[in-house]
């Protein structure tokens, strides 16, 4: 399993009965979480500051125990993003990320300057990461919200400076424009969502999308190619389907792993998905 041990203001500290209770800096968030399918031995009493209640008609909502901030700051290194509790449980970062961040930080200090396209790139952790480690990055997401929370996480982590450009647009038309006017990309991050919609309507499904979008983007990466990853959170999709799409579409070997975090009063880790990558 990929894991980031990283962290200092956020961790899981119990993961039970359908739920994972979390700390980001001080304050204690409970959410549902569908691989959570054991129980612990209840010995954990921590304070809840607010969990999330599904609904059994779909969604859900928050119930607060106390009034917490419009939004706060957590800190990965010398990262740092605005968190808050969002519609359907969110809160703006998927922290067990951050071993990607490292990796790609990893490899463009390896590489040198090289050029970074973020796809569904949400608030930003994987662009601060590659900003900061000196890559001009690209950045396209299809909620012009997140969008505006990504520049102001690049902001507050003080890489106002560095080259990001912020595009909002369906990530698949964004490829097929830029095949055709032959730009090309050192590494290429890709974080799709299980389902999704662009800002046209355009309809987006995981299993049905991520091949022939993956050859797709083969098509912009660079014959000296820092890295290519991608990551799924669609449960099920084994890590080795990951690792086949990427060999098949580049026609190189790759590596997959599940992607996770570990959790604080048993020991064990939470799996948050699959992570593949192409082996340079």
């Amino acid at each position: 399993m990929y894991s980031s041990n990283g962290w200092k203001d956020y961790e899981i500290i119990e993961a039970s009965d359908g739920m994972k209770t979390e700390r980001w800096d001080n304050i204690i968030l409970k959410r549902p979480d569908p691989q959570v399918i054991w129980k612990s031995d209840g010995s954990c009493r921590t304070k809840i500051d607010a969990v999330y209640h599904r609904s059994q008609s779909g969604g859900g909502k928050w119930e607060f125990y106390k009034k917490l901030p419009e939004r706060w700051t957590v800190k990965y290194k010398d990262l740092k993003f605005y968190v808050r509790p969002t519609g359907f449980k969110h809160t703006g970062l998927f922290p067990e990320q951050a071993v990607n961040w490292d990796y790609i930080s990893q490899r463009v200090r390896k590489h040198g300057k090289c050029n970074v396209l973020n796809l569904f790139a949400y608030t930003g952790g994987a662009t601060l990461a590659a900003a900061e480690a000196g890559a001009d990055v690209v950045h396209v997401d299809a909620s012009k919200g997140m969008v505006t929370w990504a520049k102001e996480n690049l902001a507050l982590s003080g890489l106002a400076d560095r080259y990001v450009r912020f595009i909002v647009d369906d990530c698949e038309k964004f490829i097929v424009r830029e095949i055709k006017r032959g730009h090309k990309y050192d590494g290429i991050i890709m974080d799709p969502p299980s389902y999704g919609r662009g800002p046209g309507g355009e309809l987006w499904k995981m299993e049905d999308k991520i091949y022939t979008f993956a050859r797709l983007c083969a098509e912009v990466l660079s014959d000296d190619p820092a890295f290519f990853i991608i990551n799924s959170y669609t449960t099920g999709l084994a890590p080795t389907v990951i690792k086949n799409i990427i060999s098949l579409a580049l026609h190189a070997k790759a590596e997959a792993d599940e992607i996770g975090l570990p959790i604080t009063s048993s020991g064990l880790y939470l799996p948050c998905g699959a992570t593949g990558r192409l082996i340079i």
